[in-house]
């Protein structure tokens, strides 16, 4: 059957806050329509919302991710090699996040050669390890609508702080994300962390 395969490649972190909610930002260096940023928000109640640059990339991105609303809004991630920290600003979300030192998952990570890392073979095998050492993520599945999506991660670090407020109300402590998000098939690690990712989705055309 003919298909469409798209690649994403760029960072995703995922972290919780003391007051419930729960971010997952999405800074891609390339993709089909080109460098963006994105975050997907669930609150303490379980609504999902996702913010994004442009209604193409919000199309795309709810066409494999459930939402119950869907903002359009200026979406910026600067990041300071530095200072090793993320700035992000989305609509009602402000945050700086103070990267931390690489996890034992990126450790293991950076033992694996890149081509063989972003592979997509690679990461379905990985699959039922990464079910089982991190409760609600997967590294492959079903998006939805015929869609298949595969998670090839390269490197990751820890999210060791978090600095933000969502229109205007402070957040609270970095916590773990729990419970897991509920946008699409699989979840961010439980432990806040910055990961390296190259995402393939294949969709039926």
């Amino acid at each position: 059957m003919p298909e469409r395969v798209d690649v994403y490649r760029g960072h995703i972190a995922g972290l919780g806050t003391a007051s419930g909610r729960r971010f997952v930002v999405g800074r891609w260096l390339s993709s089909p329509y080109g460098s963006f940023a994105d975050v997907m928000v669930e609150d303490e109640s379980g609504t999902r919302i996702l913010l994004a640059p442009r209604a193409d990339v919000a199309d795309e991105v709810s066409a494999t991710y459930a939402f119950d609303a869907v903002h359009l809004v200026d979406v910026r991630v600067t990041t300071d090699a530095v200072a090793r920290t993320w700035r992000v600003t989305a609509g009602p979300l402000d945050a700086e996040l103070s990267i931390g030192p690489r996890t034992a998952v990126g450790r293991l990570l950076a033992t694996v050669p890149g081509p063989l890392a972003s592979a997509e073979w690679f990461a379905a095998a990985v699959d039922p390890v990464a079910r089982f050492a991190l409760p609600g993520v997967r590294t492959r599945g079903s998006a939805g609508g015929g869609r298949v999506e595969t998670y090839a991660a390269s490197d990751q670090h820890a999210v060791a702080a978090v600095d933000a407020s969502w229109a205007g109300v402070p957040c609270g402590a970095l916590t773990p994300v729990e419970p897991p998000v509920a946008f699409g098939f699989s979840s961010v690690p439980p432990r806040p962390s910055v990961t390296r990712v190259s995402t393939t989705i294949r969709l039926p055309l």
